[in-house]
């Protein structure tokens, strides 16, 4: 097909030659061969595209990240055979749709059936979040009074509303001590404990939320795939199932 075209390409050029020699080329026709000479270059490169379009990617390999598997609340089993470890930022609107929509799942089919643990690590994104920060403080102060997860629940369902009044709020919803949550807030307890979290992330290269390692546990240490950003309920589905497998 390539050397057809390219032939009635050379007999166009032949052709307009003997025109030339034979009598005066007027506009019309010169635009004519014109336009002719640029559709079948078109037609020529039709099939490299097509070629190149159909060429399958090799599949990427998973990246694989080894991260610290110990933290102060872990949702889950302690011998879970697996563990997840996610770098959150709570003002984040990718990290709230994976909440919502995907972990509720996650958590019904395997961390509260004993195959699956979860660790939170703060990654709250300053520059372009500037509630993170405060909403991260809030779950640990709700921590110190024995409502860790029941806040950050509180506040991936509200990220609209995570302003300290808002927040408080929510700690009342949760029957807290207002006023030990309020001078936990104000103290800034556990600013310090948040930054290190955040400080450990950028060591590691993370800098996006969420992001999440999901790997065998193994003493005070997980290996395994890095999964970026809320992917759909399917793609973590298959990566548990398949480690499960390899347990």
């Amino acid at each position: 097909m390539k050397n057809y075209l390219a032939a009635i390409m050379s007999a166009i050029i032949l052709t307009m030659s003997g025109n030339v020699l034979a009598a005066p080329m007027t506009k019309d026709q010169g635009d004519a061969i014109l336009k002719e000479l640029r559709e079948i270059k078109q037609l020529l490169a039709r099939p490299q595209q097509q070629q190149a379009q159909a060429a399958p990617s090799a599949p990427q390999a998973p990246q694989i990240m080894k991260v610290k598997g110990d933290a102060i609340y872990v949702l889950g089993k302690s011998d879970a055979p697996l563990t997840m470890v996610e770098f959150t930022d709570y003002q984040c609107p990718y990290c709230g749709r994976f909440e919502t929509t995907t972990f509720p799942e996650i958590k019904k089919n395997f961390i509260d059936t004993g195959k699956l643990r979860l660790i939170l690590r703060d990654l709250p994104l300053g520059d372009m979040h500037p509630f993170a920060l405060k909403a991260a403080q809030s779950v640990h102060c709700a921590g110190d009074q024995g409502k860790y997860w029941e806040m950050k629940e509180l506040v991936f369902k509200n990220q609209n509303k995570i302003d300290v009044d808002s927040l408080a709020g929510y700690a009342k919803d949760l029957a807290l001590n207002g006023d030990t949550f309020k001078s936990c807030m104000a103290d800034g307890k556990h600013l310090k404990e948040i930054g290190d979290e955040a400080k450990y992330a950028q060591s590691l290269g993370i800098t996006g939320t969420p992001t999440f390692i999901l790997g065998k546990t193994a003493g005070d240490t997980v290996e395994g795939r890095v999964i970026v950003g809320a992917q759909p309920l399917a793609v973590f589905e298959a990566a548990i199932n398949e480690m499960l497998g390899k347990h």
